[in-house]
C-alpha cells in the first residue's frame, strides 16, 4: 500500500498545474491550508500541500482517514462544504472539526477518468468562511475533473519512458551481444586456423596435411557462419547492415574475383559471368561483392546441378543491375518467405548453413536503398536482380 502511495504522491508532484489549483483555492477562499490527498480504507496521504497556517502536514504526511471528513467523502462520493463548523446542524458535534480545530471547510472528491476513486482535493481554515454562496465548489470540482485528467497523462507518460528505458536497455544487450559474438567467437577461430596455417607450413606431412586443410575448411565455414550471424543481429536487432558508401572504381573487379573464389570452390559446376563497366557506383564495394557471394552460393547449393549459372552485371540507364541466373524453379508458395531468414527450399536438408543468406543479401540491398527482386518459372528458371540506381 505505502509503495502505492508513493507512485501517487510521486506523479501528483509531477504535475505543474496542481501548485496553481492549490493558490487559485487559496486566494478564492481565504482559507490557508489547502491540499490533494489520496485516500484509501486507512489513511489520508498528502499528495501536495500549500500550507499558510502551519499545520504541520507535509507532502507525505498522513492522517487516519476515520478521523477525517474524507472518510465519509470516499464512501459518499459527494462534495462537503461547511462556513462555520460550530453552527453547522449537521458537523457542530462532529468529531473531525474539534479534532483538527477548524471551522470552514471545503473537500471535492477526485475520481480517475475510468471512475475509481482517488482521494480529494480539500481545504480549511480556523476562521468561518462564506463558502456555500460563493462559486468555490463548481471551480473545485472542474479542477477535480482537470487533475483526474492529468493524472492519466502523466501515468501514461511514465508507462511510455519505461518503455523506452526498457527499450534502450535491450538495445545495449543487443549492442553486447553483437560484441560478443564479434570478439568472442571470431578471435577463437582465427587463433585456430592461425595455429593450422603454421603447423603446415613448418611441419608438412602429406597425412597430417590432409587433416590440416581440413581444419582450415571448416574453420573458413565457421567464421563465415558467425559473420552471417553478425549481420543477422545487426539488420534484425540493431540499426541495419553498416555500410561505407564511397565511389566505386573497381566493382567489377571484386564481382569478378568472387565469381573466381566460387568457381576455385565448384570446380563441377559451369558459371558463366558477363560483367560489364560499372564505373562511378556509388556503394559498399565488400558489402555488393558479399551480396553476389550470396546469390552465387545459393544458385549453386539449390539450383539444379548440372545446369549452369549465369552472372550478369551492368549500368543500364544510370542503375547497376546485377543478377544471378539458374536452371530450376522455386515453387510458388515459397517466394514470399523466400528472404526471411532461416529460409530454405523445402525438403532440403543436405546443405550446411543457417539459411540466412538471402535475408542477408536483401538487407544489403536495403541498406542501399535498392532493391532485390527474384523471378523463377519452370521454363526460364530462377533469377535474383538487384538494382541500385543511386550514381556519381
Amino acid at each position: 500500500m505505502r509503495q502505492t502511495a508513493a507512485a501517487d504522491i510521486a506523479t501528483i508532484g509531477r504535475i505543474s498545474a496542481v501548485p496553481a489549483i492549490l493558490q487559485v483555492i487559496r486566494e478564492m477562499t481565504g482559507l490557508r491550508f489547502a491540499a490533494v490527498a489520496r485516500v484509501n480504507e486507512e489513511s489520508w496521504i498528502a499528495c501536495a500541500v500549500l500550507d499558510e497556517l502551519n499545520f504541520g502536514l507535509g507532502v507525505g504526511g498522513e492522517l487516519d482517514v476515520a478521523t477525517t471528513l474524507c472518510h465519509e467523502i470516499r464512501q459518499a462520493h459527494h462534495t462537503v462544504v461547511i462556513d462555520k463548523a460550530s453552527e453547522d446542524p449537521q458537523y457542530c458535534d462532529h468529531h473531525t472539526p474539534r479534532l483538527y480545530q477548524f471551522e470552514s471547510y471545503i473537500s471535492v472528491p477526485v475520481f480517475r477518468t475510468d471512475g475509481r476513486f482517488f482521494g480529494t482535493i480539500c481545504a480549511l481554515d480556523p476562521n468561518p468562511a462564506e463558502l456555500k454562496s460563493s462559486a468555490i465548489q463548481t471551480t473545485m470540482e472542474s479542477f477535480a475533473r482537470l487533475l483526474a485528467l492529468q493524472i492519466e497523462a502523466e501515468e501514461n507518460l511514465q508507462i511510455t519512458e519505461a518503455a523506452l528505458q526498457h527499450e534502450q536497455e535491450t538495445a545495449e544487450l543487443r549492442e553486447q551481444f553483437i560484441a560478443v559474438l564479434g570478439h568472442d567467437l571470431r578471435n577463437p577461430l582465427f587463433a585456430i586456423s592461425a595455429s593450422a596455417e603454421m603447423l603446415r607450413r613448418k611441419c608438412p606431412n602429406p597425412v597430417s596435411d590432409k587433416l590440416v586443410q581440413h581444419i582450415l575448411a571448416s574453420t573458413g565455414r565457421a567464421a563465415q557462419l558467425v559473420d552471417d550471424v553478425l549481420d543477422f543481429a545487426r539488420g534484425r536487432l540493431g540499426n541495419g547492415i553498416p555500410l561505407s558508401i564511397a565511389p566505386c572504381a573497381d566493382l567489377a573487379d571484386a564481382l569478378r574475383h568472387v565469381v573466381s573464389e566460387i568457381e576455385s570452390v565448384h570446380s563441377q559446376r559451369v558459371i558463366r559471368a558477363s560483367i560489364g563497366d560499372l564505373q562511378g557506383v556509388l556503394c559498399d564495394r565488400e558489402r555488393v561483392a558479399q551480396l553476389l557471394s550470396n546469390l552465387l552460393a545459393n544458385a549453386i547449393d539449390h539450383g539444379d546441378p548440372e545446369g549452369a549459372v549465369e552472372i550478369s552485371a551492368a549500368m543500364e540507364r544510370g542503375t547497376l543491375q546485377l543478377s544471378v541466373k539458374n536452371r530450376g524453379q522455386i515453387p510458388e508458395e515459397q517466394l514470399a518467405q523466400l528472404f526471411q531468414p532461416y529460409s530454405r527450399p523445402s525438403g532440403d536438408n543436405t546443405r550446411a548453413g543457417l539459411g540466412l543468406g538471402l535475408y542477408i543479401a536483401s538487407q544489403i540491398a536495403q541498406s542501399h536503398g535498392g532493391q532485390l527482386q527474384v523471378h523463377s518459372t519452370a521454363q526460364d528458371g530462377t533469377q535474383f536482380t538487384f538494382s541500385l540506381p543511386t550514381t556519381v
